[in-house]
């Protein structure tokens, strides 16, 4: 849309998914399939999954014949194998844009079919065709690559960003309520902002406030950007969108994946930055509260050590992914 306000957007998602409370408020239209996950569902919801998929391929050439686009683009979601594969047979440019360093199942498919596929780790690679491969990392807000603000420690303290993606996350919510006796020695030297998301939000505030610690605890945090250049380390899950913002930022992290994700590919995305030197991953099954702790203590103790972390981590980002695929879309429709 910044290239050309006349270009026209259509999003297909699901009346479940996120892009259901969000889109509308920016301004998007959104038109809704009826279509859910296959994997990890159980026998009989993966049979009632792949009964409804015929009608999902109906509603996709509906919408998509209506609308009539250039170029359709997967992002991975359920949404993404009927409205893509549509596309495809119906003669229409299509390409992918895979986040994760383990594609999803519906990316492994529809990456036989589509002319073009955006990965953000080199790790994923095998699993396409070469002559379609590019890489361009993940996109995200551009408040996360706007130049980098100097903000100080305030007043001396080390700032601690704890959260575990825009619902909370219950399991990180509870390790770091477990966590806070252990910090009690360097309770002086420690300031905590924490988004919990609605659900454990009373609790979490309670229990911060009856540990007398320095915290901001908080449903969820509006301008993420700042709060991520406002951080000593983050401690948070490892899905696509964080390990990006995470990049894009130049920041330490302890990274805790969400142990039920698909194929376990939030732990395929943490190990690409613990082996560039950039985060320290800590499975959900070994934290504790004193394990965090320790973790945290060592990282304040230890400031040069967080600089090589951030160092290496901006290494990783790419913040001109959007422009890169943008870029490579515009001659994929024009050619």
């Amino acid at each position: 849309m910044r290239r050309n306000r006349d270009h026209r957007i259509l999003f297909i998602g699901t009346k479940k998914g996120l892009e259901a409370k969000v889109l509308s408020g920016l301004g998007f239209a959104l038109q809704t399939i009826d279509v859910e996950g296959i994997k990890g569902r159980g026998l009989i919801r993966s049979a009632e999954a792949l009964l409804g998929i015929p009608k999902s391929f109906i509603q996709s050439f509906r919408i998509i014949r209506l609308f009539s686009p250039d170029l359709v683009i997967g992002v991975g979601g359920y949404a993404s194998g009927p409205a893509v594969m549509a596309a495809h047979w119906m003669g229409i440019r299509t390409v992918l844009a895979e986040q994760n360093a383990l594609p999803g199942l519906t990316n492994r498919i529809l990456g036989r079919f589509v002319d073009r596929v955006f990965l953000s780790f080199s790790e994923t690679k095998k699993w396409f065709r070469k002559e379609k491969v590019s890489m361009t990392g993940n996109p995200i807000r551009t408040r996360f690559f706007m130049e980098k603000k100097n903000i100080l420690r305030p007043q001396g303290l080390f700032t601690l960003l704890v959260f575990g993606g825009s619902q909370g996350a219950h399991a990180i919510n509870q390790i770091m309520v477990a966590a806070l006796d252990h910090l009690k020695p360097m309770k002086s030297r420690l300031k905590i902002v924490h988004q919990t998301g609605s659900k454990d939000l009373e609790e979490i505030r309670k229990a911060y406030q009856a540990s007398g610690m320095n915290a901001e605890v908080l449903p969820f945090i509006m301008d993420m950007a700042s709060a991520y250049q406002s951080a000593d380390l983050l401690i948070c899950r490892a899905g696509a969108t964080s390990i990006a913002e995470i990049t894009a930022s130049g920041k330490a992290a302890i990274l805790i994946p969400f142990p039920y994700a698909v194929e376990d590919h939030q732990t395929k995305n943490a190990e690409v930055l613990v082996r560039a030197g950039a985060a320290e991953m800590i499975p959900e099954k070994e934290l504790s509260g004193q394990r965090l702790a320790d973790a945290i203590k060592g990282y304040y103790e230890q400031p040069e050590l967080i600089r090589q972390m951030e160092e290496r981590s901006a290494g990783l980002g790419n913040v001109g992914a959007a422009a890169d695929i943008v870029d490579a879309c515009m001659i994929l429709v024009d050619a």
